[in-house]
């Protein structure tokens, strides 16, 4: 059992959020009870984890995708105040760390990411150094993108989208999960072969085939799956806590 200030502490010394220009506030974004014995861990703060924590017995859920976002309307009505309704009653603390969770260079969505797929990181690029530019661990290229697309699918265990020209031999690859589409010019003047997000928005198609650069959107949510877990999972280690990866899917 710790204090939840010690474990807000805990998360805020190992992901630095205050390095980081994000869309909401990062940390603790619900208080509940001040003893917390076990964490539950997830992608997105839904009615469904927190409704899976429950049953697990959680103190505290961590999450990627929080409750609040900048811009955002602040009633508390529909499925915020159902969310925000089992959060109190249950007395759970929500943690949510959003950008700083994708950088972290060793547990965060992007390192993790990585390991999974076998790539290994070699430099950042793009706004707040948030995407990864790397290549396959064993120094090796993949033959096409179709090849590197299949791979991907098998891995995260989903179809992908591909575009780009299917028979370039693709050795420079570029990443960065989520909704990271807005990226891909600059994975372009970088000079990688390939870009991998999570999604894919209308103009990045035509990028694509102007540019030669493979364009591979594998799922928001699939792209975003390892990251929470992993930071997690540390910190109960570092704490003496119980910790449970809830996976609640999303085709996005």
């Amino acid at each position: 059992m710790t204090d939840r200030n010690q474990l807000l502490q805990a998360f805020d010394d190992l992901l630095q959020p205050e390095r980081f220009r994000d869309y909401g506030p990062n940390g603790l974004q619900v208080e509940g009870t001040p003893r917390v014995q076990k964490i539950v861990s997830g992608v997105t703060a839904s009615r469904a984890l927190i409704e899976a924590a429950i049953a697990a017995r959680a103190d505290a859920i961590f999450v990627h995708h929080g409750l609040f976002w900048r811009g955002q309307d602040g009633r508390v009505t529909g499925w915020m105040k159902q969310r925000l309704a089992l959060l109190l009653a249950h007395d759970i603390n929500l943690f949510a760390y959003h950008l700083p969770l994708d950088a972290h260079p060793e547990l965060g969505n992007n390192a993790q990411l990585a390991r999974k797929l076998g790539f290994r990181a070699l430099a950042r690029f793009g706004e707040q150094d948030l995407g990864f530019i790397g290549e396959r661990e064993d120094g090796g290229s993949f033959a096409s993108s179709a090849s590197l697309a299949t791979h991907i699918g098998d891995v995260l265990g989903r179809s992908v989208v591909v575009v780009g020209d299917t028979q370039r031999h693709l050795r420079k690859l570029a990443w960065c999960t989520g909704g990271a589409q807005g990226y891909f010019e600059a994975a372009i003047a970088a000079g990688v072969d390939a870009f991998i997000t999570g999604e894919i928005s209308e103009p990045q198609a035509h990028y694509a085939r102007e540019s030669g650069v493979t364009f591979i959107a594998c799922g928001h949510h699939a792209s975003e799956r390892y990251g929470a877990p992993a930071v997690a999972a540390h910190v109960a280690a570092q704490l003496g806590l119980a910790h449970e990866f809830i996976e609640i899917d999303n085709p996005a």
